[in-house]
This record gives structure tokens, C-alpha cells and sequence, in this order.
């Protein structure tokens, strides 16, 4: 197994910001207010929110209509696991990826291909076979 690289002099890349921003949330609050005169013309009213939806729901944050926050649903979509399309068993995605099933047998197209010895054919069509608009 890899792990991510670490920067001499404690940077953080972009991948460590955006997943401390939604783990921890960011919320921006501002009042802007355009006045002439003593006299108000322009208000504006700026209420943002930035968090995973595990964050947003442990601080009470409010979700649009339809948002489904099953917490079944957020621990099996951080297992690492991915469910086979052909028999609906869950398995490791890495598994399923690079052998593909292992209880009905299914395996994915690109490994298929592979497997079959059918390779693609390299970008800009440079294959063996003449062009048939040439004479």
C-alpha cells in the first residue's frame, strides 16, 4: 500500500485542505449593505455552508428535499466496498476491478477485453490495417 507523499516544511496540498474544510465545515457569514446618504439602497444577506453531509447533520445543518441521510448508507459508502452489478453482493472495489467477482463470476469489461487479448487501438489510428480511402 502507498501513502501520500509528504512535503518538506509542513505544506498541505489541496487534497488535505478540502478534506479538513469537510471534516471539520466552513461557514461563511456576511452582511453587505450599499448606503448613500444615510439611506440604505442595497442589502445583501450572504449565509454558505461547506461540509461533508456527515459534518453538516452532526452540527444540525438543514438539507434540501430528498436528501437521504441514512447513516447504513454513509458507512457502506466509506467501506471501500462496491456493490457487483451482476449478482448484487458487495465486495472490496479493488477486487472487483481487478478479478473481478468472486461469488457469481463476473468480471468488467476492461479486464474482459484483456483477457480476451483484445487490446484498443492506440490514439491517433495508427494501426497496421491501410485506410480504406486510400487507393
Amino acid at each position: 500500500m502507498t501513502s501520500a507523499p509528504v512535503r518538506p516544511g509542513g505544506g498541505s496540498s489541496l487534497v488535505d485542505i478540502l478534506e479538513r474544510v469537510l471534516d471539520k465545515g466552513l461557514i461563511i457569514n456576511a452582511d453587505i449593505v450599499v448606503s448613500l446618504v444615510g439611506t440604505e439602497l442595497l442589502g445583501i444577506r450572504l449565509r454558505a455552508a461547506l461540509a461533508s453531509f456527515e459534518t453538516a447533520a452532526r452540527y444540525g445543518l438543514e438539507f434540501p428535499g430528498g436528501t437521504r441521510l441514512d447513516p447504513a448508507l454513509l458507512a457502506q459508502a466509506r467501506d471501500g466496498r462496491e456493490t457487483c452489478p451482476q449478482c448484487g453482493k458487495r465486495e472490496a472495489v479493488q477486487t472487483l476491478l481487478s478479478s473481478g467477482c468472486p461469488w457469481c463470476g463476473w468480471v468488467p469489461p476492461a479486464l474482459r477485453d484483456v483477457r480476451a487479448g483484445v487490446h484498443p487501438a492506440p490514439l491517433g489510428g495508427g494501426g497496421d490495417s491501410p485506410d480504406p480511402g486510400q487507393a
